[in-house]
């Protein structure tokens, strides 16, 4: 007769986040209609450096991301309707 163990409840938080944890020393750039939409629903975004993250700080206290500032100067310049904004 063999017996079945029950192993208790955790809590997993998903990974929104990937790399070595330099992406949370940095802010990002994003749609700002997303990061706003974002910041009201709790609905997380990617950064265009790819990123996932829940925007929830001011983004004035941190560094530009260097990889979303180079792409971002890299994109071609006006005609968007989202625009980019950091956070």
């Amino acid at each position: 007769m063999s017996t079945t163990k029950i192993l208790p409840e955790q809590e997993t938080t998903p990974r929104t986040s990937h790399g070595d944890g330099d992406h949370e020393r940095f802010a990002h750039y994003a749609d700002k209609h997303k990061i706003t939409e974002s910041m009201v629903t709790g609905t997380p975004i990617r950064a265009l450096c790819g990123k996932v993250w829940v925007p929830s700080r001011d983004p004035k206290k941190y560094p530009v991301c260097p990889e979303c500032k180079e792409i971002y100067q890299g994109l071609p310049s006006g005609g968007g309707d989202g625009g980019g904004d950091k956070q």
